[in-house]
């Protein structure tokens, strides 16, 4: 009887351990999203459901969470938001889908993103972001599908982007990138559409006038 007693107050204790990690972690993801949000203009209103006072944000419209009340996927495409992203976004450690495009975002993408291991799809297109394309990106082994066209980058793209053996869909079109196209790894499968109107050259271009620029 005394073992079962133990036994039942161990179970007790290990559920309210989880419980506790659990609600941590969602207030750390609710941080960082509120952070974000102090950083971004909305005029529409979005994100007036993001109460900070919540237990967790799996409540609040455009973000989805997981079973565990993980934030998985934030969709604010086509919100009309602008401002900046900050490296607050690196503590959504669940994050699977960023979802940003068409928006009047700016500034540069924070190297932060690269610590999102589990992202699979990560769509900044259509803002107005400048500076280069992070390196750290290469950490996101996950990645299927990036798509940073139509906006205003610049440098190369960053020759460690090879080793994302998931990457299948990749587009960078439309910004003010220059170089050359890397060849390796998924580089190989990608369209001449991923790279045009920009300021690189290469054997990928496939039949495009290649630009004659160094970075």
């Amino acid at each position: 009887m005394r073992a079962q007693t133990a036994c039942l107050v161990s179970l007790s204790l290990a559920l309210h351990l989880l419980l506790v990690s659990n609600v941590h972690s969602s207030n750390s993801e609710g941080d960082a999203l509120q952070a974000m949000r102090l950083r971004l203009e909305d005029p529409r209103n979005v994100m007036q459901s993001w109460d900070p006072t919540l237990v967790n944000p799996c409540t609040w419209f455009h973000v989805t969470c997981d079973s565990s009340n993980h934030v998985i996927r934030l969709d604010l495409g086509n919100s009309n938001i602008s401002g900046t992203l900050g490296p607050e976004l690196a503590h959504l450690h669940h994050l699977q889908y960023l979802e940003l495009y068409d928006n009047e975002i700016k500034g540069e993408i924070p190297h932060e993103l690269g610590e999102l291991a589990k992202l699979v799809s990560l769509d900044l297109y259509g803002n107005h972001l400048h500076g280069q394309i992070p390196k750290s990106f290469a950490h996101l082994k996950s990645l299927k599908f990036l798509r940073l066209n139509d906006n205003n980058l610049t440098g190369p793209i960053p020759r460690e982007l090879t080793s994302l053996t998931n990457l299948g869909v990749f587009d960078v079109s439309n910004n003010d990138l220059c170089g050359t196209i890397p060849v390796d790894g998924p580089f190989s499968s990608f369209t001449p559409e991923s790279f045009e109107n920009n300021k690189l050259n290469g054997p990928e271009l496939k039949g495009l006038v290649p630009y004659d620029f160094g970075c």
